[in-house]
């Protein structure tokens, strides 16, 4: 299939930014889930710890538009929720 410059640059660049969103998906779900791993230990003082990394880096793919804002700050109200549920 032939393609014009400017639409196989155009693919080059989404081709990299999805490399890049997927690694930052990534790195988000793995926070998320260590920070749920210590909830369900029972460790307040690793899930806190956990939280706090995850909340930055969610904060940090929604400002670079991997997540919607709206979906990041949806994400960071639940674990918040679980967060003070386990300190009670």
């Amino acid at each position: 299939m032939i393609v014009k410059g400017s639409a196989a640059k155009r693919h080059r660049q989404s081709e990299a930014a999805r490399i890049r969103n997927k690694a930052q998906r990534s790195k988000v779900r793995t926070s998320v889930r260590r920070f749920l791993e210590a909830e369900k230990a029972h460790d307040p003082a690793a899930a806190k710890t956990a939280f706090d990394t995850a909340i930055k880096l969610i904060d940090t793919a929604a400002q670079k538009g991997v997540y919607h804002r709206n979906t990041a700050a949806r994400t960071k109200s639940r674990l918040q929720k679980r967060l003070n549920a386990l300190g009670e």
